[in-house]
């Protein structure tokens, strides 16, 4: 038996079996390329990448709070100088004001108003 074992070729991926149907192909092993790229990796690494990738967005997150914590300041900063300015207008308007009644208030006690002087 020994003589007829080495005189039969065997296919060494299926076991000795070979395919009547010389047609097909014979079959192998997946190829890792075939996968996405996301299988080809060890989990390991994609944890890796993914905390790399969370600590990317935090840090991007933080500098725009950041970004517009400040933009915010100023701009509190400038509203209240804008009110602050309108408060004197204001006030020098109503300075004005008072100081136009009060010397309408003296002619009309001297006696000379708008009629007579106008």
């Amino acid at each position: 038996m020994s003589q007829l074992e080495e005189l039969i070729p065997l296919a060494s991926s299926s076991h000795g079996r070979v395919s009547g149907k010389s047609w097909k192909a014979q079959k192998s092993a997946t190829f890792r390329t075939q996968c996405s790229a996301g299988h080809r990796s060890s989990f390991e690494e994609r944890m890796k990448k993914t905390t790399k990738a969370n600590a990317a967005k935090k840090l991007e997150s933080e500098l725009k709070t950041e970004k517009n914590a400040e933009k915010q300041r100023r701009r509190e900063i400038t509203l209240e100088r804008k009110n602050a300015a309108e408060e004197r207008r204001r006030l020098e308007e109503d300075k004005a004001k008072m100081g136009a009644r009060k010397t309408a208030r003296l002619r009309r006690k001297a006696g000379r108003t708008k009629k007579i002087h106008g």
